[in-house]
């Protein structure tokens, strides 16, 4: 009975995969340095890069000069991205709201692990992505601990940071550290290249930032999402209040940048209509299809087939446009008898109606001022509200967050936040489907970021950036289901809480050759001590691309619990000395997929045994039963 592997998937084995389909003569091997001792060399599957720019050009390939953004740990970040880890997530029952019945997931962890973990659950399912990252001020604490696989000795001399006499130059990182902007490149870029694949053909990503790494954030989104998937960058005012010193700019204003993950898919939402936007429209004439205004008549390109005159009622002759008119010649004919295109009363010129009763909303700027979304300000008066006093120094404004959601349209869809902070996220969408009936849900990621010692969080009680998200969705959930409590009874305002920790597994799991016989001998379990059932349950989750916010039940069987996943999309049994009644009982239940504890079963006959009974109770799927029965 095969093993669940247990660990997140190798993104380069699977991009070697399917190279090796397209290009099957670029394939190669080399040497397996991890893997090769002296006595025994290992060798692995690699790529001739060379022969496939060959493959992929119509010209020689020579040089490698190219139009591209890089930077020093570019490579390495690459790499980093695509390795597999050996973790899981580990569920937190007690700090979770509503376990039972909750669709949000609140995951405290290194967001690159945590993505890494999530790809075969949520590829594909996530239909917006917000993130607030760090901003790269010269004073932020990088506290991802990213390895770049890079010592500083190699660092320096990939950078090239030498002085006038060949002598090495390194400072602090600071501001005027030449990895100063390096540093933060491969820290977003590697988590971009794994968020991609989370978003639905049609999904976007909004990613706020400042002018101190705007530039790069953008040419990095543009190789990441492709140039051709972007959408705007959003100026967002977040400060009224002028500020600063006389001799510098008040800065006023941060970025919102909006890309999505095909731009033939996407349909980029309207903003609903104010009384502000409807001034302009009124009905002089009367017209039964009600209010309307005048729109423009010009063609905006020269168009030699859009040159013609118009004859008006009496007969007078209206000159075109310089370009030319916007419609051709059969189609104005047609608005005029329609009444969408009238006369002057002098006949000197004819006037396009456009009525408001055809406007469904209004088109986004892109500049969003912060009387209509909020601002920084704005978003510390609400944590204020809830918890007394600020315990986060710049959260966004819910506003802010929910015009990004409303420019998606889409009520029923999932919502990704790996920078989620105070979870401003989170209350934004439970703010939106208040107010729209929507079922919108979340998952949350945030790092257990210390806070300060002497910082106003601390004082207050909270030892991480993650107690003060999780807090703040229960009070900002409570706070809305109390102001509407006719509206929102359906409203989920809760969260399963997961974990980030070391895989449920003992080493000797993924490595048994390096154990001798004396040693597996005192291995009655390659499970570790302290892991529970749930551990176990959501670990096989992950390993084989379940959702996680899905229901499930637990129950007794011949003195064996058993575990239901979503009404069979899973069933576990994790106890010792499986009788074969359970199994048979299991078998009944046609799951799409079972596991159970390698240590379950006595011997490798009690092993095989379980696939005839699942071939006796599934005929019909007996070819595929090794695929969908394993142990762990």
């Amino acid at each position: 009975m095969d093993k669940l592997r247990m660990e997140s998937p190798d993104m380069t084995a699977q991009n070697i995969d399917h190279i090796a389909a397209l290009f099957p003569n670029c394939i190669t091997e080399m040497l397996d340095e991890e893997h090769s001792t002296p006595e025994k060399k290992v060798y692995k599957r690699a790529v001739n890069f060379e022969l496939l720019k060959q493959m992929l050009s119509p010209d020689v390939v020579d040089g490698d000069e190219a139009y591209e953004f890089t930077w020093v740990g570019k490579k390495a970040a690459i790499v980093e991205a695509n390795k597999p880890i050996r973790k899981t997530l580990r569920p937190c029952v007690a700090e979770s709201k509503d376990w039972d019945t909750t669709k949000n997931l609140y995951i405290e962890g290194d967001n690159l692990e945590v993505l890494k973990l999530l790809q075969e659950s949520y590829l594909g399912k996530v239909k917006m992505i917000y993130i607030d990252p760090p901003y790269n001020t010269g004073s932020d604490r990088f506290i991802y601990p990213d390895d770049y696989g890079m010592t500083q000795d190699e660092y320096e001399t990939a950078s090239e940071v030498y002085d006038e006499e060949g002598n090495k130059v390194f400072s602090e990182n600071l501001s005027s550290n030449p990895r100063y902007h390096s540093k933060w490149c491969s820290m977003i870029y590697q988590r971009l290249l794994l968020a991609r694949g989370f978003l639905t053909e049609d999904g976007a990503i909004f990613i706020s930032i400042d002018d101190k790494e705007q530039e790069n954030l953008k040419k990095i989104c543009d190789e990441v999402f492709g140039a051709s998937n972007y959408v705007s960058t959003i100026v967002w005012q977040h400060s009224i209040q002028p500020k600063g010193y006389l001799g510098n700019f008040s800065i006023q204003h941060s970025y919102v940048l909006i890309y999505c993950k095909d731009a033939l898919s996407f349909k980029l939402g309207s903003l609903e209509r104010t009384d502000e936007d409807n001034k302009a429209y009124s009905n002089p004439d009367n017209d039964p299809k009600g209010p309307w205004r005048s729109g423009d008549v010009r063609n905006a390109l020269y168009r030699p087939n859009l040159i013609y005159d118009i004859i008006s009622p009496s007969g007078k002759v209206i000159k075109p446009c310089e370009n030319g008119w916007r419609w051709s010649k059969e189609t104005v004919a047609e608005k005029i008898k329609s009444g969408e295109i009238i006369f002057s009363a002098d006949e000197t010129r004819i006037i396009r109606k456009i009525y408001l009763s055809t406007l469904e909303g209004r088109a986004p700027e892109t500049i969003w001022f912060g009387k209509d979304v909020g601002t920084t300000r704005e978003g510390i008066s609400e944590l204020k509200q809830l918890f007394g006093q600020a315990p986060f120094d710049t959260p966004k404004p819910t506003r802010l967050i929910e015009r990004c959601i409303t420019l998606m349209n889409d009520p029923q869809m999932l919502i990704m936040d790996f920078f989620s902070g105070s979870a401003t996220t989170a209350e934004a969408i439970m703010k939106a489907n208040s107010k729209d009936g929507g079922h919108r849900t979340s998952i949350q990621i945030q790092y257990p970021e210390e806070c300060g010692i002497s910082s106003p969080a601390r004082k207050m009680g909270y030892s991480t950036i993650s107690e003060i998200g999780k807090e703040r969705i229960r009070r900002a959930g409570d706070k809305i289901k109390s102001e509407s409590p006719m509206t929102t009874q359906d409203l989920d305002i809760g969260f399963r809480v997961l974990k980030l920790d070391d895989t449920n597994m003992k080493d000797v799991y993924y490595a048994p050759d390096d154990y001798d016989q004396g040693m597996l001998a005192g291995l009655e379990s390659n499970i570790k001590d302290d892991r529970t059932d749930l551990d176990l349950l959501f670990g096989c989750l992950i390993d084989w691309g379940l959702p996680l916010s899905l229901p499930y039940k637990s129950e007794q069987i011949d003195g064996c619990t058993v575990h239901t996943y979503n009404d069979g999309d899973l069933i576990a049994c994790f106890d010792a000395n499986i009788p074969e009644s359970v199994v048979k009982e299991i078998a009944k239940r046609k799951p799409l997929r079972a596991v159970f504890r390698d240590s379950g079963f006595a011997s490798s006959p009690e092993k095989i045994n379980v696939f005839e009974i699942f071939k006796l109770y599934m005929p019909e799927d007996a070819n595929d039963i090794s695929k969908r029965v394993r142990v762990i």
